[in-house]
């Protein structure tokens, strides 16, 4: 905390290693920035889907942050649910949001945190691919954010939104934190690959994974609306 630095604010390995006077927060931060990316507007610009992945490489790490597991399994089955549900939470609560303040939304001006093209983009994405759009945002940058608001603006049965909220958000958490932690493990032990060495490659190859469909899917659709 002493040498922060505003790029700290999409550096991963911020958050997993944070801190404050020796106290390891990390765990705290990573659950709290899974819920603020679909919970609060502002979780749009956190990162995400390499937060997760990271926190598969440094799953014992975070862990041990609360209590110590040695089974190693155990400590990644214990963080991939702990973010897991902190997705749905975060998801209730973007679902309440959208079904209280719609209206609202659609006639608020323009912000840093608030942009209503996304909104809008979120809305169509939504009424293309109904229930199952929850799941592909999880996925998706910006579209994860406002996904669970659009389906309390459009008022999703509440059923089936918390089917696909708890399914989409098990998949999610469990497939990059799995990824991460059995990745690092199996080109460690078999090509000398330390991936903990290469993590700003791993950012970067993340970003652009899961950035590169937003950015097509927001071009292709303003040279329809031209």
């Amino acid at each position: 905390m002493n040498d922060f630095d505003w790029k700290n604010l999409i550096d991963p390995l911020f958050y997993i290693h944070f801190d404050i006077n020796g106290i390891k927060l990390g765990i705290y931060i990573v659950l709290f920035i899974v819920f603020a990316e679909t919970g609060l507007f502002a979780g749009f610009f956190l990162p995400g889907d390499s937060l997760l992945f990271l926190a598969g490489i440094y799953s014992r790490d975070l862990i041990e942050n609360i209590f110590f597991i040695q089974n190693d399994f155990a400590n990644v089955i214990l963080l991939a649910t702990l973010v897991a549900l902190a997705g749905i939470l975060g998801n209730i609560v973007g679902y309440w949001f959208g079904s209280k303040s719609g209206y609202y939304l659609y006639n608020k001006e323009d912000s840093f945190w608030f942009k209503k093209k996304y909104l809008v983009q979120s809305k169509d994405f939504f009424e293309k691919y109904g229930g199952k759009a929850i799941i592909f945002a999880r996925f998706l940058p910006i579209f994860r954010t406002f996904a669970p608001i659009v389906a309390g603006i459009v008022s999703m049965d509440k059923q089936k939104f918390m089917f696909y909220n708890v399914l989409s958000s098990f998949i999610w958490s469990f497939t990059l934190i799995f990824a991460g932690h059995y990745l690092y493990g199996f080109l460690l032990n078999n090509y000398q690959i330390d991936l903990k060495e290469h993590i700003e490659i791993i950012v970067i190859a993340l970003v652009g994974i899961t950035v590169i469909p937003v950015i097509y899917k927001f071009s292709k659709k303003s040279k329809t609306q031209e």
